[in-house]
């Protein structure tokens, strides 16, 4: 079975709590703060696999966390960080956030790694809060939670060249005869459930990757056959190689259907028609092809090269491997599909706007992932620990937000479920 789209959800561990203790040594009964900090919770990292050619495993398990950092410990003693969870994926696995669909990270090459959700920040120990004024602080600070995150995997394969065209026209028998591929083959449409990969060496250490990109017929960009499910691999070729069945069996036409693949292609991604194309002219060992021939060159010779082959017989396939070859030369290597700067500017932008005020009608409300940290992290029965989180949310502009919207003594405040008085 293959399986290139997998939805997962993803939570990274949790830091640890940082530790109130004291020096309780034999000749210092009053010593002071000896808390440690939390460790840092452990990250969920995605890790390209040139071995994996599937995103199959995440079918069957869906929801993955990392560990938790430990708590701090007394005599000044830090806890551990939590394990990282390395999950590895295909190479040619994009990585998108699915809320929004922006992609995350591109995984093109083997061994490239994305920290897809972070760990949290182990909190404090109270031995961090002392101060000149603060002389042994009795709150010490909680670890953050980590990122939480649905993601979608969405697999490409890489390839040098792709096969494209109708079912049935031998894109299999090519793709079998030219490389070392072992694809299903037989006289019927949608033999081809899946990509197929094969290497073709021209010699001397020279190769290529060859895919056959199944399931494209008319109606393949809205989701016929399985053209919606694999038209997303082309994205990934440099070069295409159209074959084309010459003979016209089935009661089809060469030409049209070179037409209709092609509108396909531009229906699903303007960049796709744009792509080099090679005209592959399959079962040329039929007289019916031989009688299409010159119809089929006159419509399509000008805009593109055409080649005459059977793969039945193995007649030009010697020749196909070559020009591929020499043609892959010809064209830049590098395709970007993810504006990195675009997706950090996104999250950059996310970490900005985390704090929101509003009116509601008889009271204000603040929230934001930044401001329920915060609540997180503060001991409201303790008065330093509360006076830390009073003075957080002046520095952050959150009591001026709420004066500019008409807070006035004595209103209620909710912050994160959180509820007290304004005081002014």
């Amino acid at each position: 079975m293959f399986i290139d789209i997998a939805k997962i959800s993803l939570k990274a561990g949790k830091g640890g709590n940082g530790c109130v203790a004291f020096r309780r040594e034999k000749y210092e009964p009053m010593g002071g703060p000896a808390g440690g900090d939390g460790g840092d919770g452990g990250s969920i990292i995605l890790e390209a696999d040139e071995g994996l050619r599937t995103l199959m495993d995440f079918r069957y398990k869906r929801h993955y966390q990392a560990e938790n950092g430990e708590d701090g410990r007394n005599k000044k003693q830090f806890g551990s960080d939590g394990k990282d969870l390395v999950l590895r994926v295909p190479t040619g696995t994009l990585v998108k956030d699915e809320e929004s669909g922006i992609v995350l990270a591109d995984l093109k090459e083997n061994g490239q790694r994305y920290v897809c959700a972070r760990g949290g920040r182990g909190g404090k120990g109270n031995t961090k809060f002392k101060n000149s004024i603060r002389r042994t602080p009795r709150f010490a600070e909680p670890g953050t939670k980590g990122q939480e995150k649905e993601i979608l995997l969405e697999l490409k394969l890489i390839a040098d060249v792709g096969l494209i065209g109708f079912p049935n026209v031998g894109k299999s028998t090519i793709l079998a005869s030219v490389t070392s591929a072992k694809p299903k083959i037989a006289n019927y449409h949608f033999t081809t459930l899946k990509p197929n990969l094969g290497v073709v060496s021209i010699g001397e250490g020279h190769s290529y990757v060859l895919a056959d990109i199944p399931g494209l017929i008319e109606g393949a960009s809205e989701g016929a056959g399985l053209g919606h499910e694999f038209l997303r691999h082309v994205e990934r070729t440099r070069l295409l190689l159209h074959v084309i069945d010459a003979s016209g069996q089935e009661n089809r036409d060469p030409v049209e259907d070179f037409y209709k693949i092609n509108e396909e292609l531009k229906q699903y991604s303007e960049k796709l028609p744009k792509k080099k194309q090679i005209i592959i002219l399959n079962k040329m060992d039929l007289p019916q092809a031989q009688e299409n021939l010159e119809r089929i060159k006159k419509e399509l010779g000008k805009d593109y090269e055409i080649y005459q082959v059977s793969a039945a017989t193995g007649q030009g396939l010697d020749d196909i491997k070559k020009v591929a070859y020499e043609r892959l030369l010809q064209i830049e290597e590098e395709i970007k599909f993810v504006d990195e700067e675009l997706v950090e500017s996104y999250y950059d932008k996310k970490e900005r706007d985390t704090i929101i005020v509003t009116k509601e009608e008889d009271y204000f409300l603040a929230e934001g992932d930044f401001l329920e940290r915060l609540v997180y992290s503060t001991n409201f029965d303790d008065f330093e620990s509360f006076s830390n989180f009073q003075k957080v949310l002046i520095d952050k502009g959150v009591i001026e937000k709420l004066r500019e919207l008409g807070a006035k003594e004595g209103d209620l405040i909710s912050v994160c479920g959180v509820e007290f008085d304004f005081v002014d």
